[in-house]
């Protein structure tokens, strides 16, 4: 059993910031990419933002305002966005892709979501 507890998430005027935190425990054997994706109202989910060692990939539309990391011996993954807009809002949800064993297949697995409002 894979538990995400997200939490950053809110309510910011356009240009502010704010970070997003998710922590991935459970019983597993190795955690691959991690990141978050989002869906805004009416529109399909999307990936914002992905970090697999120490490579990472953004989509164009936050590149240069949106820093993602991890912390390896913690499980977790941050995403610091800055500089937002109104057209940032939407859930944001956590993604972990895990291998449950060893020589298992590869799983993603994905946390609830929180909210990012941009709102003047």
């Amino acid at each position: 059993q894979v538990h995400f507890v997200e939490s950053g998430g809110g309510l910011v005027q356009p240009g502010g910031s704010l970070n997003l935190s998710c922590a991935v425990s459970g019983t597993m054997y190795e955690i691959r990419d991690m990141g978050w994706y989002r869906q805004a109202p009416g529109k399909q989910r999307e990936l914002a933002a992905t970090i697999y060692g120490i490579s990472t990939e953004y989509d164009r539309s936050v590149k240069g305002r949106f820093t993602i990391s991890r912390n390896n011996a913690k499980n977790t993954v941050h995403l610091q966005m800055n500089s937002l807009k109104s057209e940032d809002t939407a859930v944001y949800y956590c993604y972990a892709v895990i291998v449950a064993t060893w020589g298992a297949v590869p799983t993603p697995h994905w946390g609830q979501g929180t909210q990012v409002l941009v709102s003047s």
